[in-house]
C-alpha cells in the first residue's frame, strides 16, 4: 500500500430490528474518516424503521424474514447468505431481535458480535432491563459479546456500569442503559477491528 493511502477500513455488516439507535450511533462514527470501519449493509428480521438510517445515506438494506421461509434452518441460511454477499470483517446484531443458528455462526466464523442491556452472565434474555429491576440490583449495566450458540452466552468483549437509581422504571432505566450502549458499542468495534501493533523484530547484540 502507498504511505500516502489511508488505511483499509473494516467492513461492517448491522443487523437490527427495532428503531436502530445503536445502528445511527455506528453509522455517525464512521463518518469519522479515521474511525477504522464502514458500514456496507443493513439487514433487518423485518421492514424495520431503523434501515432508514441506512437508506438515508444509500447504503445496501435487506430484509430476511423469518415467515418467508419454511423453516428457522431455512431463514439461517438465507440470512447467512445475504450477510455473506457483502463480504464483512464484522457483523454486528445491534437490537437484533432473532437468534440465529448455525449456518450464521459458521459464516461469521467469530465475527459476530452482540449488545445486551445487562452486566452478563447477569439477566441474560430479552428482558434484561426488567429483570435486573426485580431482582433490586444496585447496578446493571451494558455488555458487548461474541455471539455463539447459546443465548447471552459467549464471551465477553466489554462491559459498562450504570447505577440502578431510586423511582427508576422499565423505560427510564433502558434508556440510560442505550446512551452508554451506543458508546460502548462504538468504542468496541473500533477495537475489534484494529489489529494490535507489531513489536519491532529484536536486535542482537554484538559481544
Amino acid at each position: 500500500m502507498p504511505a500516502d493511502e489511508p488505511p483499509q477500513r473494516a467492513r461492517i455488516v448491522v443487523l437490527l430490528s427495532g428503531a436502530g439507535s445503536l445502528c445511527a450511533a455506528l453509522l455517525e462514527a464512521t463518518d469519522d474518516p479515521a474511525y477504522p470501519a464502514e458500514v456496507v449493509a443493513v439487514g433487518a428480521d423485518r421492514d424495520a424503521p431503523g434501515l432508514a438510517h441506512a437508506r438515508r445515506r444509500e447504503l445496501p438494506t435487506f430484509v430476511c424474514a423469518l415467515g418467508d421461509h419454511p423453516d428457522r434452518a431455512a431463514w439461517d441460511r438465507a440470512l447467512a447468505d445475504r450477510i455473506a454477499g457483502f463480504a464483512p470483517d464484522l457483523v454486528v446484531s445491534a437490537g437484533f431481535m432473532k437468534i440465529v443458528g448455525p449456518a450464521v455462526l459458521a459464516g461469521c466464523e467469530g465475527r459476530l458480535i452482540n449488545t445486551h442491556p445487562a452486566l452478563l452472565p447477569a439477566f441474560p434474555g430479552a428482558h434484561a432491563v426488567r429483570d435486573a429491576l426485580a431482582a433490586g440490583v444496585p447496578t446493571t449495566g451494558s455488555t458487548v459479546h461474541l455471539v455463539d450458540a447459546g443465548v447471552d452466552t459467549g464471551p465477553v468483549l466489554a462491559q459498562r456500569e450504570v447505577p440502578v437509581l431510586p423511582g427508576d422504571d422499565e423505560v427510564r432505566l433502558h434508556e440510560r442503559i442505550k446512551d452508554v450502549e451506543r458508546e460502548l458499542l462504538v468504542e468496541t468495534v473500533a477495537a475489534f477491528v484494529t489489529p494490535p501493533p507489531t513489536s519491532p523484530p529484536r536486535t542482537r547484540k554484538s559481544p
